[in-house]
């Protein structure tokens, strides 16, 4: 039995004193009405009602019965307004500025699709974490080694021309000594100014030979895709961003690393909800492959 139908029932012809007029005022009809009603009293194993082709007369237990009816149909009316209120306040999310507009733009009306308002800050690595343990947000995608990632998005170097091979190696970057030339640089963008992208790659510039002044890190990405645009300079980015700025994007020959997400959440976030309902989705936003929420998808070399 529905307790809470039940108690409305009883209660709505309780108040008008009629099972025809209570059943509409409840939006159900008499006979709904007359069998809840009939399987309350069954369960109290008392009568609510003395029953006469024209009125229905509470009984000194039905009037005994009704405030209590009351307040559980009104607390059952207040938990499904606040369920609902609760639906609708967003979620707010830290989120890496890697992503494209259209994209952020897509997550959130996808999301609203699986019944959650998302609201997000577009933030570097670091503030993403720091805005999680501040509780400025519920949750964060933030930068994890490929190892603890949900998802992962490979990065490889793009340039304004197109190096007309399937991969370009870091080794055919190194400058000789009597070219006269500026040394071409690789540029490092703030989301990937993390030590497992930053080192790897620093550590690999120094094994093919490359000066130290060819590993840079950018303040912004716009201000590295500046340069690149200015120069034969490369970009370390994912194949998405390469696109959306128009460059050549190739895997790098020697190790590719990998830009790699887990969701980060507070006391108020709930980290399995996001990556259960809105796994492919966020994968979509991040160019990564999609996410069953097991940890394990989209793995690149590492």
């Amino acid at each position: 039995m529905d307790l809470v139908a039940a108690c409305r029932a009883f209660l709505h012809v309780g108040e008008r004193g009629s099972f025809t007029i209570g059943a509409a005022a409840a939006r159900m009809s008499q006979s709904v009405a007359s069998r809840r009603v009939a399987a309350l009293e069954k369960h109290f194993g008392e009568q609510l009602f003395e029953r006469t082709p024209r009125r229905a007369t509470l009984t000194p237990f039905g009037r005994d019965m009704l405030p209590v009816a009351r307040r559980l149909v009104l607390l059952a009316d207040d938990l499904e307004h606040e369920a609902e209120t609760a639906k609708r306040k967003p979620l707010r999310l830290a989120v890496p500025d890697t992503c494209s507009t259209a994209a952020l733009a897509r997550l959130v009306a996808d999301a609203r699709g699986h019944g959650i308002s998302l609201e997000l800050r577009v933030a570097p690595p670091a503030e993403r974490t720091e805005l999680v343990h501040s509780q400025e947000v519920r949750a964060a995608l933030i930068a994890v080694p490929p190892d603890q990632a949900s998802w992962s998005v490979p990065l490889g170097l793009a340039g304004t021309r197109d190096p007309g091979v399937a991969r370009v190696y870091v080794e055919t970057l190194r400058a000789g000594r009597a070219d006269p030339s500026p040394p071409r640089r690789i540029w490092i963008q703030p989301e990937d100014d993390v030590p497992h992208i930053r080192d790897r790659m620093s550590r690999l510039c120094d094994a093919v030979g490359l000066r130290p002044v060819q590993l840079q890190v950018a303040y912004s990405l716009p201000a590295a895709s500046a340069e690149v645009l200015c120069s034969s300079d490369v970009l370390l980015c994912s194949p998405s961003q390469a696109t959306e700025l128009g460059f050549h994007w190739r895997p790098i020959g020697e190790k590719s690393p990998v830009r790699g997400f887990a969701v980060a959440a507070g006391a108020a976030g709930d980290p399995d909800r996001l990556r259960t309902r809105l796994g492919g989705e966020i994968a979509r936003c991040l160019g990564a492959g999609p996410a069953d929420g097991s940890g394990t998808e989209g793995r690149g070399e590492h």
